[in-house]
C-alpha cells in the first residue's frame, strides 16, 4: 500500500502543479531566481549530429516499447546496426552554415532574454570541448572538429552573451554513450544502466566522477553560467523496485546536493533546474508542451517546441506566430516563462520559418512587451478572450482575438481589484477611450471600455492588443 500511494504521488508530481517546491536559502541563488522570474521569455535549442536524419534526439536509440523511441530509416530493423550508425553520425557532422551571432540577434530582437543550450544529450555526444571522451564535435574523427568556431557552445554562449541575455547549459546526466552507464559488455534493455550499480559500485563511481567532471568543464571554461539545467529525471536517488507498469525504478544517486555545491562554488548564485526530481536542487519547474490551468505557487516555466519537435526536422509544421504570442501571454498571466525551442538543421541553420516567427514576435512585442517583463499574475487570471497581468500601479487586459473571429468588439469588461477611476489606453495607440465603471457582487470593479471603429480598424489584424490601466 505504501509503496502504490508513493507511486500515485510521483504520477501526481508530473503534472508540476502537486510538487512540493524548496525555496531556496542561498541569497544569491534568491536573487538569481527573481531576476530569471522577470525574464518571461527565452530560447532553448536542441542540437547534435542526430539532425543529419531529422530523428527525435537521442530516444530512438533507447530500446524501450515508446511512441517516441521509433526507429526510422535503412537501419530501423535491426537495433544494433541502428545504434552503431547513429553513434557514427558524427563522422559525417559539419554544420558549415553555423552563426550563433545570427540566432542571437533574431533571439534578442524577439524579446528573448535568457537562451538554454543542449550541451549534451542523453545520447552523450558532446556539443563542448570537453576532455573526458572523445565523443564530441572537436574531435578529430568529426569533419567540424577543423573550423575554427568547432566549440560550438563556447561560441554559442559567447554570441548571446554579447547580447545581454542569461546564459544557461543544458546537460543530461544520464549519458548511453559512456560505458560505465550502459556497459559494452550487456545490452541496453531501457533508459536505465544496463548493468546492477549495487554490484558494480566502482563503475558507478567512475559515471558519477565523469558526470561531476563535465558539468565542471562547463561552469569554468565557458563564461558566466546563469542557469544548470539537468534532463534525465530518472537519474535520481530513489529504491530499486519495478513499477505497476513494469518499468524498473532504479536508485542512482550522483549526490546531487554536492553537485549543486559544486556549481554554486564555481558559479555563485547559479539557479540549478533538476527537472522533474522533487527537492532542493530544483530551483524552477519546467512542465513540458502545456501551461497549467492556474497560476503556480512557485517559480515555473513552460518548455515548448516552436514547431512539433524538439531536434530538426525536415518540412516540420511550424506554429504560427499568433498561436505563439497568445502561449506567451497566457503563460505570463499565470506567472510563468516560456523557453521556445527551435531546433538548428545539420548545416548549423534554423528554418526560415523560425526566423519568421521571431519576426513577428518581435514587432508585437515592440509595442506591447510593458505586459510581459517584470509583471506578475493578477485574478481573475483569464477569462474567455482576455488574460490579466499586472505590473506597480498597472493593470495590463491582454484581448487574444480567436483567429477564426477576429473581430474586434465596440467593448471590452475588465475586472479590476484596485478602485478609482484609471486612466485607459491601448498600448502603441493614442486614442481617448470612454469608459464605465461599477462595483460587482464580489467588490471588484468591473470596467468597460468602449473602443471606437478607427481603433477597431487599426487593431483587427494584430494577434493580440493590451488595454493598459493606469491607477
Amino acid at each position: 500500500m505504501l509503496f502504490f500511494l508513493g507511486y500515485s504521488a510521483v504520477l501526481l508530481a508530473q503534472h508540476h502543479e502537486d510538487r512540493v517546491y524548496f525555496w531556496p536559502t542561498d541569497s544569491l541563488v534568491k536573487q538569481k531566481l527573481a531576476w530569471w522570474q522577470d525574464q518571461k521569455f527565452g530560447l532553448l535549442m536542441h542540437w547534435g549530429p542526430y539532425s543529419q536524419w531529422g530523428v527525435v534526439e537521442s530516444w530512438s536509440i533507447c530500446p524501450e516499447d515508446e511512441d517516441w523511441c521509433t526507429r526510422r530509416g535503412p537501419y530501423s530493423t535491426d537495433y544494433c546496426e541502428y545504434r552503431k550508425a547513429y553513434q557514427n553520425l558524427p563522422a559525417t557532422f559539419n554544420p558549415a552554415k553555423f552563426n550563433p551571432e545570427r540566432w542571437a540577434e533574431a533571439a534578442s530582437k524577439a524579446g528573448m532574454k535568457y537562451m538554454v543550450f543542449t550541451t549534451k544529450h542523453h545520447d552523450g555526444f558532446c556539443m563542448f570541448d570537453t576532455k573526458l571522451t572523445d565523443y564530441r564535435i572537436t574531435s578529430p574523427g568529426c569533419p567540424f572538429s577543423g573550423n575554427p568556431r568547432s566549440n560550438v557552445t563556447l561560441e554559442i554562449f559567447n554570441a548571446f552573451r554579447e547580447k545581454g541575455m542569461g546564459i544557461g547549459a543544458y546537460f543530461s546526466k544520464p549519458d548511453w554513450h559512456c560505458p560505465d552507464y550502459w556497459d559494452p559488455y550487456f545490452p541496453p534493455t531501457d533508459r536505465n544502466p544496463n548493468y546492477s550499480i549495487t554490484r558494480y559500485p566502482e563503475k558507478w563511481q567512475r559515471y558519477k566522477d565523469f558526470t561531476y567532471g563535465q558539468i565542471r568543464e562547463l561552469l569554468t571554461g565557458y563564461g558566466d553560467v546563469d542557469i544548470l539545467w539537468l534532463d534525465g529525471g530518472w537519474v535520481r536517488q530513489r529504491p530499486d523496485t519495478v513499477l505497476p507498469d513494469g518499468k524498473r525504478s532504479v536508485n542512482q544517486d550522483t549526490d546531487m546536493a554536492g553537485l549543486a555545491k559544486m556549481a554554486r562554488q564555481l558559479q555563485p548564485g547559479i539557479l540549478v533546474v533538476d527537472r522533474a526530481v522533487e527537492g532542493p536542487n530544483q530551483d524552477y519547474l519546467t512542465p513540458e508542451q502545456r501551461i497549467p490551468e492556474k497560476p503556480l505557487d512557485f517559480p515555473w516555466e513552460t518548455c515548448m517546441t516552436m514547431a512539433s519537435s524538439w531536434s530538426y526536422v525536415p518540412g516540420d509544421t511550424y506554429k504560427s506566430s499568433r498561436d505563439l504570442i497568445h502561449l506567451l501571454c497566457r503563460i505570463v498571466s499565470r506567472g510563468g516563462n516560456l523557453l521556445l525551442n527551435i531546433g538548428p538543421g545539420p548545416d548549423g541553420e534554423w528554418a526560415p520559418e523560425a526566423y519568421d516567427r521571431l519576426g513577428d514576435i518581435g514587432n508585437w512585442m515592440k509595442l506591447n512587451s510593458e505586459c510581459i517583463y517584470g509583471t506578475k499574475p493578477l485574478a481573475p487570471y483569464e477569462e474567455g478572450s482576455l488574460v490579466y497581468t499586472s505590473k506597480g500601479n498597472c493593470i495590463y487586459g491582454i484581448v487574444l482575438p480567436d483567429e477564426h473571429s477576429p473581430e474586434i468588439p465596440s467593448s471590452i469588461e475588465i475586472h479590476s481589484s484596485k478602485h478609482g477611476k484609471p486612466g485607459i489606453e491601448v498600448l502603441g495607440h493614442k486614442s481617448n477611450l470612454k469608459f464605465t465603471v461599477e462595483e460587482s457582487d464580489e467588490g471588484n470593479e468591473i470596467i468597460r471600455v468602449s473602443l471606437p471603429v478607427s481603433l477597431r480598424e487599426n487593431l483587427a489584424n494584430q494577434p493580440a492588443f493590451v488595454l493598459k490601466l493606469t491607477y
